[in-house]
């Protein structure tokens, strides 16, 4: 304000003092006159031009100049500047964060007050088969058209989600479920969260599938127990009938004992550490112990018993836990055997394949397996012929302990099988768990 003040009795007094030398000191007061005149019109003229200015476009402001209208204008400037470099922050953040929603597994939904698409993230527009651009600001009732849904929406009691069919194309040939879940949010807006749950149903429908059958497979030989337990009580019985009514009595109780280890070793197996990859033990020993195992067990179960063979290609050593090393390959021997009718062919081979990986393989002359049943054969108790698994003692595990143990030691369980000519099982173990067998003389 100082400096304007100045200017103008500058620009007033130099009017007079020209006036004053061109004309006489008569004239001095007009020259002043017409000096102070100048000066407000020149004034007027930079005060409307820093107006146009910001009137079209504030980023075409002049450079600093002198006057209150130059430093006017720089300030204008500096501001802008200002307000220019939070609006990009803030944009950056606001893409930040929307990336960070796109990144989500989860789906979100945001909704006008009138119920109309404002925005959504990639997933929940795959999940309720939308277009995150083309279908913006369309009422969301009139895309998703479950009308569990469209009750849910339209009756803004939030409290509880809504469980729902996905829409999605790629969800056809294997429909989800998902849990869409409303909150209210600025007034009546609201933003809709979507969650897969298609893995934790499953899970749970596992889980009771699991329970009732092992209340199934335990009931059922305890209602046998029972029934031989009260005809012994109540009815005079002869020495043999007695011997015969305790030797199915001991089958039964064999029956929940084999039953109760299975589980238990699954629930080992499920909660335990990684085996070692630094315990190595000799293929020939594991091996030895199958056939032990695997002609005590087909003298048993036939009286012409079975034609098995056992063949190494290489003498091998492996890493892992011996124990279930030799409880997977036990179970795949042992299936054989109880699945394959007497006089059938067992036979059971190691070698290394060209790659560097080793293949345990059990091949037998069995009825063979129809396609349809191979993919769930590792489920627990899934069985094909479930009067058959009762008659040779199977408990509907083995598979699923074989496939956990094959897991944990980052093998492969291979299975092959063709109705009417046998089965093939094999356990295909990666070369970093596999090593050459260390002589015994060396050993010595």
């Amino acid at each position: 304000m100082p400096f304007r003040i100045a200017t103008f009795l500058a620009a007033s007094a130099l009017g007079g003092g020209l006036a004053t030398a061109l004309l006489n000191w008569h004239y001095a007061w007009l020259g002043a006159w017409l000096g102070a005149v100048l000066w407000l019109l020149l004034d007027a003229w930079r005060a409307q031009r820093l107006l146009n200015v910001l009137r079209r476009d504030a980023a075409g402001l002049p450079s600093r100049g002198p006057g209150v209208w130059g430093e006017l204008s720089e300030r204008i400037r500096k501001l802008l500047r200002e307000r220019e470099q939070q609006t990009r922050q803030a944009e950056d953040r606001l893409q930040e964060f929307l990336a960070a929603i796109q990144a989500s597994p989860n789906g979100v939904v945001l909704l006008d007050e009138q119920g109309r698409i404002e925005w959504c993230n990639q997933t929940a527009a795959g999940q309720f088969g939308i277009d995150a651009e083309r279908d913006l600001l369309q009422h969301m009732a009139n895309l998703v058209r479950d009308p569990a849904f469209v009750a849910y929406l339209a009756s803004w009691n939030y409290s509880r989600d809504v469980v729902i069919d996905a829409q999605g194309p790629q969800q056809r040939s294997h429909p989800a479920r998902l849990s869409v879940q409303v909150h209210p949010y600025a007034g009546n807006r609201r933003m809709l969260l979507t969650r897969d749950i298609t893995s934790l149903e499953q899970a749970e429908a596992m889980r009771r599938d699991f329970v009732a059958n092992v209340s199934h497979e335990i009931r059922t030989p305890l209602t046998v127990l029972a029934g031989f337990v009260e005809t012994l009580q109540n009815l005079p019985l002869d020495a043999e009938e007695r011997a015969r009514y305790l030797g199915l009595m001991s089958q039964q109780s064999h029956r929940m004992e084999t039953l109760v280890n299975d589980l238990l070793t699954l629930s080992r197996l499920e909660g335990s550490a990684a085996p070692p990859a630094t315990r190595w033990t000799r293929m020939r020993a594991l091996m030895a112990q199958c056939e032990d195992e695997g002609r005590g067990l087909s003298s048993r179960l036939s009286a012409h018993g079975h034609r098995l063979s056992f063949s190494m290609d290489a003498d091998s050593e492996i890493a892992g836990a011996p124990t279930e090393l030799q409880s997977a390959m036990s179970n795949l021997l042992s299936n054989a055997i109880r699945y394959t009718p007497g006089g059938g062919e067992v036979a059971v081979s190691w070698r290394l394949l060209p790659d560097g990986r080793g293949e345990y393989a059990v091949r037998d002359s069995g009825p063979g397996i129809a396609a349809e049943h191979l993919p769930r054969l590792t489920e627990r108790f899934y069985r094909i012929d479930r009067s058959r698994s009762r008659e040779t003692g199977g408990t509907g595990l083995g598979l699923a302990i074989v496939k956990h143990i094959a897991q944990r030691h980052g093998a492969e369980l291979r299975i092959e099988s063709t109705l009417g000519k046998g089965s093939r099982f094999a356990l295909v173990f990666p070369p970093a768990r596999l090593r050459q067998a260390t002589p015994l003389s060396a050993v010595a």
